[in-house]
This record gives structure tokens, C-alpha cells and sequence, in this order.
């Protein structure tokens, strides 16, 4: 695959820029993170070369100096707001990354319960932290947030807020998910040291859109089609361009509130570090690329699964057809129809020549394997295994699966489980396939060659079942499907 980023190069510019942004403000920064810390698999998606846990690399060059804050929104908490890549809980979420951060070396201070207002969910969420021996802090809503000023950087506003004891001179501020008030944690903060006599600055870490890449660059056009729920838009900032005569593009919602965030820092500090949302950022990504065509073709490739995910969707619940719409624009925006990935011919003509589910994968040096329905696999399965031969240069032809390890998991599924279906998911075919490497060398090269797959892009002709898809995600393998289901029913499962 055509590596489009240099991620030591980023990790390293990234690393010395938060150190410069410290240092300016005296020796404590409150960095509000926008987006994930880790798992940032967009990112890796549209910059070939840039590994999801870049940021996580970038922060451990620095760990003895960062701590954690995480912030989570008492209503979602009260509202059981759920995470819908991974369906639990924000309030669960918040343990989560919890662990996680604590098992890469870094410290995690405290959590921050926003716009705590009695809800019995926030209180039910604080025992059950101190039962576990977190530090917890409240915030609470300010009236007339965020639009007066005067009372917000006020006693009556930030200095209601109870004072996040915090150590160490980078201050993380992250989130379980949108809207759980980063912004507003920072800014009470600065509002509470300034009034203690401490030095302390704020800025925001957020990878897209990327503000020295043009408006109209695929990679940022990609950030639209992964935002088109929340209806962001990438726009110019007018702030910087006025300051600097110089043009950077930056998003809607961060432009629109930069002369109230203005505003508050001027209260807070006297005067303004920042004329423009630009200048409040660190990132340092656009000057990880390294081949710019790269990027340009993960991008839209990128924008196109984005469509068929909304359009999925859309067949699933009947919701979101103005997403679809809106995504229908994006790939008119760079020049693309559903036709870009050449999976999807495949997939369809296996589907029109077999007359039943067919998928298709394009394989790193370009060329298109394709799988079919079979008595003894789905379309999934039956891909996977041939795109994983032809990674591990063993003949199709070649029957790799023993059928001793074959009959046991066709029982257990028919005999047992009363399943219907005999064919095997994607799952049940590695459990086989492993089973048969212990007696059978092909078979264990078939297995190491699902490897070599991360990256590929598949499509299917109909909606896979969400097991299928997770399996395949978790091999690193993009997946896409029409948005048709295999069968006239009403009801899928």
C-alpha cells in the first residue's frame, strides 16, 4: 500500500510544538484534545502512514509531564448516552479510557462532571468513582453561557466551579465523546489559576481539518463525510486572514465561537495569546505528508465508504437520507461516483453470475479477488480465505480447511445451536482454519496471510451480518456493502 504520512516525522514535530506552547504560557498548558487519543483509525485511513495510536506515541515522548482530565457531561450520564461505535455508556467510557491510559504509563488526575445540576445519574456516577478512589470535580451551568461574559468569567460563573487539583505542567483535557464541555473545563481552569496567581495558557489539539491544506483538499473534504451528522463544515478562517493576510481552513463551529472564546481570555488574561482559531491550534499534521497524491486517493476512497455506510444505514433504520444527500455532494465535490472502488463491479457481476450474495476485495498491488456463496460459506467467509491465498501465494484451487476441524463446528452450529444456516461466518472459518495449521503448513500460511490484507478495501452486494463486518474490521480490512439485503424479508438480524 502507498505509504502517504511520515509518522516519526509527525510524532516528533507534534512532541517539540506542545513543548513551544507549555513554555509560552509559563509552564502549564490546558490542551483540550479534540477527537480520539488512540484508535484514530480515520486518520490512518485517509494519511496512509499514520498509526492510529500516533498521538498516544507523540504524549509518551512527553509522559512524565502530562496528566489526564477527562470530562463527561452530567445529562449524558442522567440520559444513558451511548457510545455508538462501541454501545456502552459515556459514564462507562470514562472507566475505560481510564484503564486504558493507566496501562500505557500515563497519569489521569481527576474527572470533571459538567454541567452537574443534582441529575441522579451524576450522583449515582460519583460514589460509584469513589468507591474506586477517583478524584471528581463539579462544574455547573452558567446562565447566559456562553454570551455573557461578564458573569461567565465571573464568581458567579467559573468561580462556582470547584478547583481540578492538578500536578504537572500539560494538562490533558479529553472527552468519552461530543459535547462532554473540554472547552469549558479549560477555561474554568484558567479562570481558577489566574485567580491563584498561577501561569496557565489553553490550547486545542484537533487533527482535522488540517489548516495548511487548501479547502478543497480530499483529506479535508474526508473530515466533512465522517462529521456529516454533526453538519460540520470546513471554511476559511476569517480571523487568521484578517491577522496575517494568510488563508487556513478550519471548521464552522470553531470559527463562529472564537470572538466569545476571544473575549473570555481577554477577561481572564488582559489580553488575548490567539487572533484566530488557527493560532489556538497545535497540530502539525499537514507537515507529515509525504506524498500527496497518496493522501489525496485514501481520501476519497475514504469518502466513498463514509456514502455506503450512511446509505447502510439508511436500509437498516429509515433514518439519515439527508446524510446520504449531503455525502452524495461530497463525492461530487471531488470527483468521485459509487463506481470509484472497483470492488463494487466485481462484487455485483459475482452476485449477477452466481444469483446469490458475492463479495470482492482489492488486494495491495491492485488486483481484485472475489468470493461467492457457497453450501459451506457466506460471501464473507468465502472472500476472506481467498484474498488471504492469494496474500500467502497458495494456489485457489487448493483445500486448505480439514474436514475433521470442519464437521465439529457444522454440529455444534446445526446439531446444537439449532442454527439454520450450515455456511460458516468469517469467525468460525479461521477457528477452522487454525485448527487445520496445526496438520497442515498451507493452512498456517493462509492464516499468516490475513496479515497481509490490513488496509484492503472489500465490497459486498448485499448488507453483511455486523459480526461479518467486525471481523473484518478487526483484521484492519474496510468493508462496504450496497445497500440491499440478501432477501425480500422485513425483519434482519
Amino acid at each position: 500500500m502507498r505509504t502517504g504520512f511520515d509518522n516519526d516525522k509527525y510524532i516528533n514535530l507534534q512532541a517539540q510544538r506542545i513543548k513551544e506552547r507549555v513554555e509560552q504560557f509559563g509552564g502549564k498548558l490546558y490542551l483540550e484534545f479534540g477527537g480520539k487519543l488512540f484508535d484514530d483509525y480515520h486518520a490512518s485511513r485517509v494519511l496512509p502512514g499514520f498509526k492510529p495510536d500516533a498521538k498516544i506515541s507523540m504524549l509518551k515522548s512527553m509522559a512524565d509531564q502530562v496528566e489526564i482530565v477527562i470530562s463527561v457531561n452530567a445529562n449524558h450520564i442522567e440520559k444513558s448516552k451511548v457510545r455508538g461505535d462501541l454501545g456502552i455508556t459515556y459514564d462507562d467510557e470514562v472507566l475505560r479510557l481510564m484503564d486504558i491510559f493507566e496501562s500505557l504509563g500515563f497519569y489521569v488526575g481527576s474527572v470533571v462532571i459538567t454541567q452537574y445540576a443534582n441529575q441522579p445519574g451524576a450522583d449515582a456516577f460519583c460514589q460509584r468513582l469513589d468507591q474506586l478512589g477517583v478524584s471528581w470535580y463539579l462544574h455547573y451551568p452558567i446562565a447566559g453561557y456562553p454570551h455573557d461574559i461578564a458573569r461567565i468569567v465571573s464568581d458567579e460563573g467559573y468561580g462556582k466551579n470547584q478547583y481540578v487539583q492538578t500536578t504537572r505542567p500539560l494538562v490533558v483535557v479529553t472527552a468519552p465523546g461530543p459535547g462532554s464541555g473540554k472547552m469549558a473545563t479549560c477555561l474554568s481552569q484558567l479562570y481558577q489559576e489566574h485567580k491563584r496567581g498561577i501561569n496557565a495558557g489553553y490550547s486545542k489539539y484537533e487533527t482535522f481539518p488540517i489548516w495548511n491544506l487548501p479547502l478543497d483538499h480530499p483529506v479535508n473534504i474526508a473530515y466533512e463525510a465522517a462529521t456529516v451528522d454533526l453538519d460540520d463544515a470546513n471554511v476559511i478562517d476569517p480571523w487568521h486572514l484578517e491577522a496575517y493576510g494568510e488563508t487556513t481552513v478550519n471548521y464552522n463551529r470553531d470559527v463562529e465561537i472564537f470572538p466569545v472564546l476571544k473575549a473570555m481570555m481577554e477577561r481572564i488574561l488582559g489580553e488575548s495569546p490567539y487572533q484566530s482559531p488557527t493560532d489556538m491550534g497545535v497540530n502539525m499534521a499537514g507537515f507529515g505528508i509525504v506524498d500527496d497524491d497518496a493522501c489525496r486517493e485514501a481520501s476519497k476512497m475514504e469518502i466513498l465508504r463514509r456514502y455506503f455506510q450512511s446509505a447502510v444505514k439508511v436500509k437498516r433504520t429509515g433514518l439519515g437520507q439527508e446524510e446520504v444527500d449531503r455525502l452524495e455532494l461530497i463525492m461530487h465535490k471531488v470527483g468521485i461516483d459509487t463506481d470509484y472502488c472497483p470492488a463494487r463491479a466485481a462484487a455485483l457481476a459475482k452476485a449477477e453470475q452466481t444469483g446469490a450474495p458475492a463479495g470482492a476485495l482489492v488486494m495491495p498491488d491492485g488486483s481484485i479477488v472475489t468470493g461467492k456463496t457457497s453450501a459451506l460459506l457466506g460471501a464473507a467467509s468465502s472472500l476472506l480465505i481467498n484474498a488471504a491465498k492469494k496474500a500467502a501465494g497458495v494456489p485457489h484451487e487448493t483445500w486448505v480447511i480439514q474436514d475433521s476441524a470442519l464437521e465439529p463446528i457444522c454440529s455444534l452450529k446445526t446439531g446444537i445451536l439449532g442454527a439454520r444456516n450450515p455456511r460458516l461466518h468469517p469467525n468460525e472459518m479461521l477457528i477452522a482454519l487454525s485448527i487445520s495449521s496445526s496438520v497442515n503448513e498451507l493452512a498456517d500460511q493462509v492464516v499468516k496471510g490475513t496479515k497481509l490484507l490490513r488496509g484492503c478495501d472489500a465490497f459486498f452486494s448485499s448488507i453483511i451480518p455486523e459480526s461479518d463486518e467486525r471481523l473484518y474490521k478487526t483484521l484492519g480490512i474496510n468493508v462496504s456493502c450496497e445497500p440491499c439485503y440478501e432477501s425480500g424479508r422485513r425483519f434482519h438480524k
